[in-house]
């Protein structure tokens, strides 16, 4: 039986571990697996590696060690700065309103929801142009002295366009208002300088550059305002209760150590195949579209919307072929519905079914490409030919 290799298409969704990553890991599953709050030798060693793994990270993200706060992914990152930041804002100075873009993945945009409906905040949503990009002026236009916290992603996992978060920062510090970045998708490929970047929250998640899923991290500015939203344990400085993931925690930083120190290299080589991509589908495709911005937009990311194609029969062809891909967040596919971002870019009915989510990683290779190049325009115009 002839079985067609499979080309892994989908590193926005998820990545492998890095080999070297894991053997940072291993021997924390079992010679020294103490619990960090013990106080025996066993946990002794099991704090040290955590605070070891906590400076590593601070050192890469240019901040504080007691900034950096563990959590168990970049979704609980995101719902730990928002609810967190939003709660401690009312609690200290009777803010009530939740400012965010409406292309933010659901950790943000379902957790600001449920704040407003549960707990009695005004959310408003920014506006986005065309390629989903939120301009510092339209968060400087609708900042109020009642904002409690805004919440702008650095990349788009869907589309991969990156804001301008460092402008907006600058902003929303001015005006005293804490500012949170999902940088879950954009660290892995941009660089994550806090300082520079003026953010006061800041989530990633390992999984997204090469460590474990199951583990994320926090970055919360000295003094910024939060309120812990899992309870039980002074751990995490007391904003995170739970016994920390010790082996992970110690995965996470080195992924991210290499990551950020590899970025330059890896970008030099993802954009021209990102490139090609791009451009042979649009000029080989009919009716085919980028979403997201033409060049403002991660190096390892092609999106596109097809007219009058089904995105998920197209996904599922694909894999036949031996490629998978993704019809734009991993926790969209499936669903027969627009995504909120495809809605965002306010795409007509016709287009907003048909997405296609590219992206790029370190396996990915100009033959693969060459590869997928030949199969897709076939299976698109397939797909077209059944829906007549």
């Amino acid at each position: 039986m002839n079985v067609k290799p499979k080309i892994y298409f989908d590193y926005a969704a998820t990545t492998p571990v890095d080999q070297r990553v894991l053997e940072a890991m291993l021997p924390y599953f079992n010679q020294y697996f103490g619990n960090p709050s013990s106080v025996h030798t066993f946990g002794q060693r099991a704090e040290g590696a955590l605070e070891n793994a906590r400076e590593l990270l601070a050192r890469t993200l240019n901040c504080r060690p007691h900034e950096v706060i563990f959590t168990s992914c970049g979704s609980e990152s995101d719902n730990l700065a928002l609810r967190g930041a939003a709660l401690a804002a009312r609690n200290q100075r009777q803010a009530n309103h939740i400012l965010i873009s409406p292309v933010e993945h659901h950790a943000v945009s379902q957790t600001a929801r449920q704040m407003a409906d549960l707990h009695g905040f005004e959310l408003e949503y920014l506006p986005v142009d065309e390629f989903g990009m939120v301009h510092p002026q339209q968060v400087a236009d609708r900042l109020r002295s009642d904002t409690a916290v805004v919440s702008v992603m650095y990349a788009n996992n869907e589309i991969g366009t990156i804001n301008p978060i460092a402008e907006i920062g600058a902003i929303c510090r001015q005006a005293g208002v804490p500012f949170h970045s999902d940088a879950v998708q954009g660290a892995a490929h941009l660089p994550a300088d806090v300082q520079a970047l003026n953010v006061d929250l800041f989530a990633i998640g390992a999984h997204k550059f090469y460590g474990p899923k199951g583990v994320g991290a926090l970055y919360v500015r000295g003094g910024t305002p939060l309120l812990p939203t899992q309870t039980g344990g002074s751990q995490e400085f007391g904003l995170r209760a739970g016994t920390q993931n010790i082996p992970y925690i110690v995965g996470l930083a080195e992924a991210f150590r290499l990551i950020q120190g590899e970025l330059d290299n890896r970008t030099a080589r993802l954009f021209p195949l990102r490139d090609r991509l791009i451009g042979q589908i649009l000029e080989e495709i009919p009716e085919a579209r980028l979403t997201g911005h033409p060049s403002q937009r991660l190096p390892n990311h092609a999106s596109f919307v097809f007219k009058d194609v089904d995105g998920n029969a197209l996904l599922t062809l694909l894999d036949v072929e031996g490629f998978a891909c993704s019809s734009g967040s991993a926790c969209k596919t499936g669903n027969p519905e627009p995504s909120e971002v495809l809605k965002a870019l306010d795409l007509a009915p016709e287009w907003t079914l048909g997405s296609l989510r590219v992206t790029l990683g370190k396996s990915s290779r100009s033959e693969y490409i060459t590869a997928f190049l030949e199969v897709l325009p076939g299976l698109v115009e397939d797909l077209r030919r059944l829906s007549t």
